[in-house]
């Protein structure tokens, strides 16, 4: 998951470096751990699993990824025998990122929304302070440095900052917001963005929503209205659900995805604070048990937004 940015062949060498120095602490404290099971090794045995199943745990991958993970190790070393310390590396690597989906169709896979129908309607989800209203003003960016026409909806009502935020985004980005302003009805200002979306011919359409405490069964309904009164415009929308989560949250993550995934389908993933301490892990684990592919990366509160899809 740490080799991201290789699958950027568009990407500029500025993007690539600042990935790779984003990322440093995040690799160190998931892969520094890995490399001390691993060192002076030479046979696969009950020890080693045990030990690499501890790091795994421990950084955040969640148990039932964890016993995935093992049991493909086992089955690798059964079948083709171990002979140096890379072959565990290799096996990891390759059976990691079997394990985590790939984004596929209708679902666009890059800022130029390449094969997909528009507008293009996202509605984004996470808890509070994830950064998710940031990384709708990073995806606005993007899109509107591709010459799309976009639409942002400040569906998130309940927080001042967050409405304000989106403003200052649509400002820097170029682009177009419907806002009714604090405590007004989000589903109302979903329904209001889409349809000025449509009517503007806008290439993307996205909606930020509240992030209040996930296990909030008003929320959840909430969410699940947005979605109703964005499809009076078209069956399929919302093209996409993008769940906003924290490197750094550890195991409430996949809590948060318990939640967000029973009130909407969503169907991708972005992971923000990947630059600070994150052990990282949670990436593997939501990805895997939710079989969501994961669309973005979220380094800092710049413009740069990585798709790790490329």
């Amino acid at each position: 998951m740490f080799n991201w940015f290789k699958k950027k062949p568009k990407s500029s060498q500025h993007e690539v470096e600042v990935t790779r120095q984003a990322l440093d602490k995040t690799r160190t404290s998931l892969l520094s751990k890995i490399g001390r099971i691993f060192s002076g090794k030479n046979r696969i045995d009950e020890e080693l699993l045990e030990e690499l199943e501890e790091a795994l745990i421990t950084s955040d991958v969640g148990m039932d990824t964890t016993e995935v993970i093992i049991d493909a190790m086992k089955s690798r070393a059964k079948k083709e025998g171990f002979e140096y310390t890379e072959d565990i590396n290799r096996w990891l690597a390759e059976i990691t990122d079997d394990l985590m989906p790939e984004i596929k169709e209708p679902i666009a896979t890059d800022f130029n929304l390449t094969g997909v129908k528009m507008p293009y309607v996202v509605l984004v989800v996470g808890v509070n302070g994830v950064r998710k209203t940031t990384t709708i003003g990073k995806m606005a960016y993007q899109y509107s440095q591709q010459g799309k026409k976009v639409v942002l909806g400040a569906g998130d009502t309940f927080r001042a900052a967050a409405v304000d935020q989106l403003h200052i985004w649509k400002d820097r980005a170029g682009v177009e917001i419907v806002s009714h302003g604090m405590n007004s009805d989000p589903a109302a200002v979903a329904y209001d963005t889409v349809k000025k979306g449509v009517e503007m011919g806008a290439d993307v359409i996205i909606i930020d929503t509240a992030g209040r405490l996930h296990n909030k069964v008003g929320l959840m309904n909430e969410l699940a209205k947005i979605k109703r009164v964005v499809q009076k415009f078209s069956e399929d929308a919302p093209s996409e659900v993008l769940l906003v989560i924290d490197a750094t949250t550890g195991q409430n993550a996949f809590e948060q995805a318990t939640a967000f995934t029973a009130a909407t389908q969503v169907n991708t993933l972005a992971v923000t604070k990947l630059d600070g301490t994150a052990k990282g892990g949670v990436v593997i684990g939501v990805s895997h048990s939710f079989g969501l592919p994961v669309k973005y990366i979220g380094l800092g509160e710049k413009e740069l937004m990585l798709l790790a899809t490329d």
